[in-house]
């Protein structure tokens, strides 16, 4: 399918069909596509925690404000990100580079540099911002990724996330929940499926100088 039909067909689904499930290949794509998004300074400041059985989304139907599609999908996918970006956590980032691209770790040192620069230069509600923005990029791929997969999605912030942390045991000291995605197959009866999509005319939204 070529990617701009397949965004053509995707929208956000109001209602999945709980009978069908996406399979675990399809679901593992969409994920890497998730690792391989972009990412500032390739510090991935976030983690993925994919609800998958139906014992952990009811437990999650209270914590959206919308539990339609909490209470319909397949996987939930929900993003976590940091609120701060600690030494340690730089340390094993630069090891984990020395170790993948097999070089020394004192190779790296101009590029860790910059990296302790920026965030010495930040406050750590900053730096929350900052990690939080990360993980809508994380989102697009993501949805972009789903499409291809001719899997359906619906990405919610709707929700109350002191609940949705305490439910899956998030170090609120450390982590916050950023945005989630519920993935799945669109039910038959969901009529906004045969909605005309609506956006801006390229005029309106393009401009080139």
């Amino acid at each position: 399918m070529h990617y701009l039909e397949a965004l053509r067909k995707r929208y956000s689904v109001k209602k999945f069909d709980p009978q069908k499930s996406v399979s675990e290949e399809k679901i593992l794509n969409i994920l890497e596509a998730g690792k391989l998004a972009a990412s500032s300074m390739g510090l991935q400041p976030y983690k993925m925690i994919v609800a998958a059985s139906a014992e952990i989304k009811e437990k999650l139907i209270p914590a959206f404000y919308n539990p339609s599609q909490i209470s319909t999908c397949s996987h939930l996918v929900v993003l976590v990100s940091r609120k701060n970006i600690e030494p340690e956590y730089v340390d094993r980032y630069f090891s984990h580079i020395a170790e993948t691209r097999e070089i020394p770790t004192d190779n790296l040192n101009p590029f860790k540099k910059s990296i302790d620069s920026f965030l010495t230069q930040k406050k750590e509600e900053e730096i929350s911002n900052w990690s939080e923005k990360q993980t809508y990029i994380v989102l697009a791929n993501l949805i972009f990724a789903s499409a291809l997969e001719n899997v359906d999605s619906c990405p919610m912030e709707g929700f109350k996330q002191d609940l949705i942390e305490e439910i899956l045991e998030i170090d609120k000291t450390r982590e916050k929940v950023a945005v989630s995605l519920a993935l799945g197959y669109r039910a038959e009866d969901d009529d906004f499926q045969n909605l005309k999509k609506v956006r801006k005319p390229s005029e309106k939204l393009f401009k080139f100088i």
